[in-house]
């Protein structure tokens, strides 16, 4: 499914810890335009956790969240 997501800028937060995925996510959203996709890597096991309530509350849709192996993935649409 996440191979089928097109995105306009990715964010690394592999072996990064609460809160560094979350802040990274939200620093290279405000770098992109409404409409754009963000597509995040973690391995934080909060991150399950994080993303959704983070999207909800900055009204950025979660497109997608799943795991490929050990690695969290998100793909965020910015509002």
């Amino acid at each position: 499914m996440s191979q089928d997501i097109d995105f306009n800028l990715e964010v690394d937060a592999i072996g990064m810890n609460c809160p560094l995925p979350i802040l990274r996510t939200k620093k290279a959203l405000a770098t992109m335009q409404s409409g754009e996709v963000l597509k995040v890597m973690a391995t934080d096991a909060g991150a399950a956790h994080d993303f959704p309530l983070f999207a909800k509350q900055t009204g950025n849709e979660l497109l997608f969240s799943g795991a490929e192996g050990d690695v969290l993935i998100f793909f965020l649409k910015r509002r």
